[in-house]
């Protein structure tokens, strides 16, 4: 985790947390629905005052939206609560845009980003839920236990637009991984520096001439892969907190993205990358890593079932595993980018007229019992418990399905997740790559602060400009177009276009964020 917070203000936000936060409801009585401090629900419907909110969720077409999902019924039993949902038509940005354009909001939004719910929030759409903890003790509570995600969903103004959560981005993992059945054969060991890596393509290219040993879906996400190249060496692919001298720096200008890009020159002149690596899309890839074009790649850590499950079918052999991620420098670290944090989430409009019991039925998604319902449903409907340990039953077998059927961590349902439920659907293989690949999460998670609508102007504005160049350059490199030797005329093209001004804008946001109280004053 990217543990960035400060001793004094974790102290502050403790402090503060058990003396109440101020706001302009203080006085004003807990609404009955609220779940109280430590309780687990109460599990009686007919005790429970009954409410409806209407809700703006988002709609995955993976398992669209049911208004028949059990979920909902079980979550009208712990709390009394009915939403009556409503779903994009299209986008769920354009969908929000026009809510908040008619002023005709519903009680409940979903968000499909920070941004997002930052810019509407400050334009005065959403509610601040710092100015209602003190009603809410259970995400009080959960707040001192999970301080980073709290302080991630804090807005450049201090305020909180978003319900924070916890656990879900598991399933974003990006990790390495590699054909073990093959390097098995060939009599190859797992590589665990690129120089190793290097040495295994070369051997795999030689036995198999006509592939591409190594291969990504480049063009379908560079970023998130630029992050995995670069984690490696010891920089970013862009500005990063360097947590070793306590310092904002921009990663592309460093000599390590220098010697990355040297080793990714050295992969594309010996053919074991794919030429076309840089606009290399998801299908293409999946036919390469799927027909033995390929036996190392970078992705999410899901895709492990993913092509086992459909590969053993035919070839029983094949085995795609986990890759402990290979370091770049001589002595140095073996890290996966840190992407398992959810930007996503629900936020409450500011002309509910139902605001505190709204307030209250969300803190209920922070109590255990919450939890335990948002992650694995109901006890003896969807699963069983031997002791402490809980299992699905028999016919819950695939995440996927699960969800189709129960609505549970589906938009909407969840703020803080027990992934151990999705794990233990999970195959061996990939139950084993969630394990190992914990191991190889950086020691800080980089700090993500909210930026203000100037800040983000010149992200726009001058970032944009700032990676055009950097991508377009980045391509030159590896491909030969433009030789390394000019490294130095880069490094001042890219400070011309405004470096110090982007980490410049990172730095002051970052301190800001530093300063914030979680109060309500």
């Amino acid at each position: 985790m990217r543990k960035w917070m400060t001793a004094s203000l974790l102290t502050m936000m403790a402090s503060l947390l058990l003396s109440g936060c101020s706001g302009n409801n203080k006085n004003a009585a807990v609404p009955e629905a609220a779940v109280q401090e430590g309780s687990e629900g109460s599990g009686s419907p007919s005790a429970l005052p009954v409410k409806t909110f209407t809700a703006l969720l988002d709609n995955n077409a993976t398992f669209p939206y049911s208004e028949s999902w059990p979920v909902w019924s079980w979550l009208k039993e712990k709390t009394g609560v009915t939403l009556k949902v409503q779903t994009p038509s299209g986008e769920l940005e354009e969908s929000l845009n026009l809510a908040i354009a008619s002023k005709n909001l519903p009680d409940i939004l979903y968000m499909p980003n920070r941004k997002e719910s930052n810019k509407f929030g400050q334009q005065g759409a959403l509610v601040d839920i710092k100015e209602y903890m003190d009603k809410m003790p259970n995400l009080s509570k959960w707040i001192q236990q999970y301080p980073d995600e709290a302080k991630a969903a804090l807005s450049a103004d201090g305020k909180m637009y978003m319900f924070p959560n916890q656990g879900f981005g598991e399933t974003n993992r990006l990790v390495w991984m590699y054909r073990k059945d093959i390097f098995d054969k060939e009599g190859l060991k797992a590589p665990t520096t690129y120089k190793e890596l290097h040495e295994a393509l070369q051997v795999l290219k030689a036995k198999y001439p006509d592939s591409f040993p190594l291969s990504i879906r480049y063009g379908q996400n560079p970023d998130e892969l630029n992050a995995s190249m670069t984690i490696n060496f010891g920089t970013s692919e862009g500005a990063y907190y360097n947590f070793d001298n306590s310092e904002w720096h921009y990663g592309p200008t460093e000599p390590a993205y220098k010697e990355m890009l040297g080793m990714w020159k050295s992969f594309y002149d010996e053919g074991l990358i794919p030429p076309d690596f840089l606009s290399l899309q998801t299908k293409q890839w999946q036919d390469m890593v799927s027909t033995s074009k390929s036996f190392v790649t970078v992705d999410y850590i899901s895709r492990i079932d993913f092509f086992n499950n459909a590969m053993q079918k035919d070839n029983p052999e094949y085995n795609m595993q986990f890759l402990a991620p290979p370091a770049g420098l001589a002595g140095g670290k073996q890290l996966n980018p840190y992407f398992h944090y959810l930007e996503s989430g629900l936020t409450v409009a500011s002309t509910s007229k139902q605001i505190e019991d709204i307030m209250a039925y969300m803190d209920f998604f922070y109590t255990e019992d919450g939890r335990t319902l948002a992650s694995w449903g109901k006890e003896g409907e969807t699963y069983t418990k031997e002791g402490d340990t809980i299992k699905f039953k028999p016919e819950y077998s695939d995440v996927t399905e699960m969800r189709k059927q129960t609505g549970l961590q589906t938009s909407g349902t969840y703020t803080w997740i027990d992934f151990d439920a999705h794990l233990s659907l999970f195959s061996d293989n990939l139950k084993h790559a969630y394990e190992e690949a914990a191991k190889y999460d950086p020691s800080a998670m980089q700090p993500r602060p909210a930026f203000t609508e100037q800040e983000n102007e010149v992200i726009s504005l001058t970032g944009e400009a700032i990676n055009k160049h950097r991508d377009e350059s980045f391509a030159k490199f590896v491909t030969g177009s433009r030789n390394l030797a000019e490294w130095d005329k880069y490094v001042e093209e890219m400070n011309n276009l405004g470096v110090d001004k982007l980490v410049g804008v990172y730095k002051e946001a970052y301190d800001r964020m530093q300063n914030v109280q979680l109060s309500g004053e």
